[in-house]
C-alpha cells in the first residue's frame, strides 16, 4: 500500500514585500519568474523515484504570491506534478492568493488544473489597516476576487486575518472579524501579528521605540487579550468551531493539508527554501534564488539543514505538534509510534500540567484547556526531552 504524502510548492514571488513579512518572497520580473517555473518543473521531475512509493493527499501552494503567476505557468506546473506523481481524486489542493491578482481566467485555468481551495490574504477589512500592513489591496478588492472566485464555483475558500496590527483597536478586529464571517467562507485562519526580525516592522517596533506620529502604536497587551478572546467568542456566533490554535472553519471544512502538519503526515517540499519531512528526516532546500537555478541546472543537490529525527525529537513533535489541533492527542496512537506508553516518558509532565489546569486527560485522549491554550508556548517546552 502507499504511502500518504503532502505537496507543498513554493512560489517566492510578490507584488511588493509586506512590512511584517519574513516569508522567502520578493519581487520579480516575467523573465525571473519564467525561469523559475522552468527551474521548478525540473525540480518535480527530480522525484520520480521517490514519488512511486507515494500517494499525494493534498497539495498547498504558497509562497510569496503565486496567484502572481499566469494562467498558462500554473497549468504547467500541474500538468508535471501529475506526471510525476499520483494524485488523489478527492486531493485537497489549495492556492494562496492575493487580492488584486485574480483574474477570471486565472480562476478558470485554477480549476482546470485541479485546484479547489483558494486561501486569500486579506488580513483586515480595514483600508488604513492594510495600508499600515503595505498590503497591495483594498477591502474592496478583495470583495470583487472573493465573488469572483464564488462565481467561478469555488466553494471551499479561506480567509487569512491579522490581528494586533498597530493602530488597531478591539472594535476595528471585531468589525473585520463579523464582516468576513458574514461572506461565510468554509475556513478562517486569524493569527496574532508576530514582530519577526528582518521586517520593516522590526525596524519601527522591535526595540520598544517608534515614532507614533509616523507609525501607530501597537495595541497594549489588554487590547490584543480582548481581541485573542473576542475572535472564538464572535467566530462561535457564525457556526464556525476552532479546530487548532489559530483556525477555524465549518463542519468538515477544515484546512487537510495543515492538519497533516500537526498530524506528522510527511510531506515534500519543492521550490525555493521549501522544507520536507520525509522518511523521519527534516530538511530545506537552498534559499538564494541564483543558487537555486543554477544547481537545478547542475544536477546538484538542493537540500540544506539535513536533519535525521532521533526518538526523543519524534517524540517531542508528536506532542507539541500534535496538541495544537483541539482533539488533542492520542496515548495509543503514541505507543503504536514509539514503542512506549505516554506515561512512562511523560507521566510527570501530564500530571503536573493536569493539575495547572492546562491539559485535560479524558480516557485515551490528552488536550490542552482553555487555560492551556492560552499559554501554548509554555505548555509545548514541558515536552521537550
Amino acid at each position: 500500500m502507499m504511502q500518504k504524502l503532502e505537496l507543498y510548492i513554493h512560489i517566492p514571488f510578490c507584488v511588493q514585500k509586506c512590512a511584517y513579512c519574513d516569508f522567502l518572497s520578493a519581487p520579480a520580473n516575467d523573465a525571473g519568474k519564467a525561469e523559475y517555473v522552468d527551474a521548478l518543473k525540473k525540480e518535480i521531475q527530480r522525484h520520480r523515484e521517490i514519488a512511486l512509493s507515494y500517494q499525494v493527499s493534498s497539495v498547498f501552494v504558497g509562497g510569496g504570491t503565486p496567484s502572481i503567476l499566469s494562467c498558462e505557468q500554473m497549468g504547467e506546473i500541474f500538468k508535471m506534478l501529475r506526471q510525476v506523481f499520483t494524485i488523489d481524486r478527492d486531493a485537497e489542493i489549495t492556492i494562496e492568493a492575493n487580492p488584486g491578482t485574480v483574474t477570471e481566467e486565472k480562476l478558470e485555468g485554477w480549476k482546470r488544473a485541479g485546484i479547489n481551495r483558494i486561501s486569500f490574504g486579506l488580513q483586515s477589512v480595514n483600508n488604513e489597516e492594510l495600508n499600515m500592513l503595505g498590503r497591495i489591496h483594498t477591502y474592496e478588492a478583495f470583495r470583487e476576487s472573493y465573488d469572483m472566485a464564488r462565481r467561478a464555483g469555488f466553494d471551499n475558500i479561506n480567509v487569512d486575518l491579522i490581528s494586533a496590527i498597530p493602530g488597531q483597536t478591539v472594535k476595528s478586529w471585531e468589525h473585520t472579524l463579523r464582516t468576513v464571517a458574514e461572506l461565510h467562507p468554509e475556513h478562517i485562519s486569524a493569527y496574532s501579528l508576530i514582530i519577526e526580525e528582518g521586517t520593516r516592522f522590526y525596524q519601527w517596533y522591535g526595540k520598544g521605540q517608534t515614532d507614533q506620529e509616523k507609525h501607530p502604536p501597537l495595541p497594549d497587551e489588554d487590547a490584543e487579550r480582548q481581541m485573542y478572546e473576542r475572535t472564538e467568542e464572535i467566530l462561535e456566533e457564525y457556526r464556525f468551531h476552532r479546530y487548532e490554535i489559530s483556525n477555524y472553519a465549518r463542519e468538515g471544512k477544515e484546512c487537510r493539508h495543515n492538519l497533516g502538519y500537526w498530524s506528522r503526515v510527511e510531506y515534500l517540499g519543492i521550490g525555493l527554501g521549501a522544507s520536507s519531512f520525509i522518511s523521519n528526516t527534516r530538511y530545506h532546500l537552498c534559499t538564494d534564488m541564483t543558487s537555486y537555478i543554477e544547481r537545478i541546472g547542475s544536477g546538484e543537490d538542493l537540500r540544506e539543514e539535513i536533519e535525521v529525527l532521533t526518538k526523543e525529537d519524534a517524540m517531542e513533535e508528536f506532542m507539541f505538534l500534535g496538541l495544537r489541533k483541539m482533539q488533542g492527542i492520542s496515548g495509543t496512537q503514541f505507543e503504536n509510534c514509539f514503542g512506549n506508553t505516554i506515561e512512562e516518558i511523560y507521566g510527570d509532565v501530564i500530571e503536573k500540567l493536569e493539575q495547572e489546569k492546562m491539559l485535560e486527560v479524558k480516557e485515551d485522549k490528552i488536550r490542552l484547556t482553555k487555560r492551556g491554550i492560552d499559554v501554548s508556548n509554555y505548555v509545548f517546552c514541558e515536552f521537550l526531552l
